[in-house]
């Protein structure tokens, strides 16, 4: 029998159980309360969510225009076609269908078809004429949603500025993967409820979150004088049977850049598609390199040695320094020898005395090497590091390739020499046509740029775009002698063939060797400004490897000739009268 004692223990052991169940149920309740009603629209939307299938609806790209508000880049409706597993009734019939429609083998639907997973893509930028009559047989399973590709008016016009989108509707290359962000938009959704087998319950309809389009871009490509240089550009390929053309058309004051051309272009609505001739036995990874060669942009991706138009950027810091004027007397004998070795200079007899002026109409060697052996390393370094050629320009394409240069400290007189005349290192297009600006519009170091402005979905502008500009990199003396010494070039001197009747046009041309010398490859180049006095626009052209005659100033300056005598009228640049 219990004692009164072990009676007294069991009751409390047994209370002790009891408030502990109690208290584990009151616990319960608590929580099941705070699930059912605080939580309820919580757990409601993740039960909806587990029964929802999402299908993304790509956003409408913001479009790209030119200054004159023509569209470059577009928009296109099209098609992406899908599969569910689960959904489908006669699966012989959906693969028959679509391979038909797609122009699919049908083994490649069958396997789409057959692989069990929430949606499974057939084929997307599906022309929306077929999207439609595919929607038109009412296929169980079968889901053809409307989306936007990319849609280029113009083919290859501007086709390594532009860029173009993958089939993400994402940007690959130039101003489409630089303003991505600003052109893409958010993506839509459209979310349908299924059942647990993940059968679409139709009762229960669609659900549509509605894309956000993205913004337009407008940009300073003036599309006429894109036209007109790709003409030219295209001309002079085949008549030299060059390897490539480059024309650089930009305002030498803002940094706006009104052309870009890059020869041979490439189909911006097909870019992918491989040269004729191409070899059939191209592995994935020798195609691939082959295209990146195709959109490669040689303005910016690419460096070259600018040769004689940037003794313009040895004479700036020579005027700059004092080490020379437009009177100071030169004597050329055909060379000049510096520490053991002899430089010629390209008239082999030699310029015979001459004023500065003169030696830079002449393009004499001897003189800028004179003229960079007097600044010193220290100081010619200073000047190239204070005109901004050792920094990329910043320009809003991606991929620009950097000043290749001596090394201050493996700088000698030697190096120095055939820096001072434009050869022994290497920079871009785009940066020799953008210091050469800064230096002729007084002394602004410029950002060149395409990008001008961002506009809404109602065409209000959203956003002005701004570059930086750093002042004084010369004198506004130096920049005006400098003007007026170039003009002399044209005028009277080796650029002659550059001038335009009735405009006061500055210039300097160029003919420099490839790598490795005696190669027999020139690159034949002329650089040119109008109107002298006050330049309003810049133009750089480049003949890649011309055949036959090479010269800077009987290939490329005739390229500007032409292209000034067209867009100056059109820009509204007054011819002078003749009496200043």
């Amino acid at each position: 029998m219990l004692t009164d004692n072990n009676k007294i223990f069991h009751r409390k052991k047994i209370l002790t159980v009891f408030l502990i169940c109690a208290g584990v149920f009151v616990l319960l309740f608590v929580r099941l309360l705070y699930l059912c009603v605080w939580q309820a629209d919580y757990y409601a939307a993740r039960a909806t969510q587990l029964h929802e299938r999402e299908r993304s609806i790509k956003a409408a790209r913001g479009r790209i225009l030119d200054r004159n508000g023509k569209v470059l880049a577009d928009n296109k409706t099209v098609c992406t076609v899908s599969v569910i597993h689960n959904q489908i009734e006669d699966p012989e019939e959906v693969i028959r269908i679509l391979a038909k429609e797609l122009d699919l083998t049908e083994e490649y639907v069958k396997k789409r078809v057959e692989k069990y997973s929430s949606m499974e893509r057939v084929k997307s930028n599906v022309e929306k004429s077929i999207g439609d009559r595919i929607r038109e047989y009412d296929m169980a399973g079968v889901k053809v949603d409307e989306d936007y590709k990319r849609y280029y008016p113009y083919g290859s016009l501007a086709s390594k500025v532009l860029g173009f989108t993958g089939g993400d509707n994402q940007g690959i290359i130039g101003l489409e993967v630089v303003y991505d962000e600003v052109l893409g938009g958010e993506a839509g959704m459209i979310l349908t409820v299924t059942d647990a087998k993940g059968i679409e319950v139709e009762a229960a309809g669609e659900r549509r979150i509605e894309p956000v389009p993205g913004h337009d871009l407008v940009t300073s490509i003036d599309m006429n004088i894109q036209t007109y240089a790709t003409q030219l550009a295209t001309q002079a390929m085949a008549a030299k049977e060059a390897d490539s053309v480059s024309i650089l058309v930009m305002h030498p004051g803002s940094g706006e850049i009104l052309a870009m051309v890059n020869v041979p272009e490439f189909d911006l609505n097909e870019p992918f598609r491989l040269p004729e001739g191409t070899p059939e036995t191209l592995t994935e990874a020798e195609k691939q390199n082959l295209l990146n060669g195709i959109w490669r942009n040689g303005c910016i991706n690419d460096t070259y040695e600018p040769g004689s138009t940037f003794k313009i950027i040895t004479a700036a810091a020579g005027l700059e320094a004092g080490v020379v004027t437009p009177a100071s007397s030169f004597s050329c004998p055909g060379f000049i020898t510096v520490d053991d070795r002899r430089i010629h200079c390209h008239k082999r007899a030699g310029h015979g005395a001459q004023d500065f002026i003169h030696a830079t109409m002449n393009s004499c060697n001897p003189v800028f090497i004179t003229v960079g052996l007097r600044l010193g390393v220290d100081s010619y370094y200073s000047y190239f590091e204070q005109f901004g050629l050792k920094k990329k320009t910043g320009i809003d394409l991606p991929g620009e390739a950097g000043t290749i240069m001596h090394k201050k400290e493996n700088m000698g007189n030697v190096e120095l020499a055939t820096v001072a005349f434009g050869q022994s290192f290497q920079i871009t297009p785009i940066q020799l046509i953008t210091t050469v600006s800064s230096i002729i519009n007084g002394g602004r170091r410029i950002t060149p740029h395409f990008g001008v402005r961002i506009l809404d979905g109602e065409g209000n502008v959203e956003e002005e775009l701004e570059y930086p500009v750093t002042e004084g990199i010369v004198s506004g003396e130096t920049s005006q002698t400098l003007r007026g010494i170039l003009e002399k070039v044209v005028s009277e001197g080796s650029g002659k063939n550059g001038a335009v009747e009735g405009f006061h046009i500055g210039g300097k041309t160029a003919t420099s060797q490839t790598l490795p010398r005696g190669s027999g490859r020139y690159i034949a180049s002329f650089i040119g400004f109008a109107p002298a006095e006050d330049p309003q626009v810049i133009v750089l052209a480049i003949v890649n490897n011309p055949k036959g005659i090479y010269y800077g100033g009987q290939v490329a300056a005739p390229i500007v000739r032409q292209l000034f005598e067209n867009i100056l009228p059109y820009l509204g640049i007054k011819e002078y009268n003749g009496h200043e």
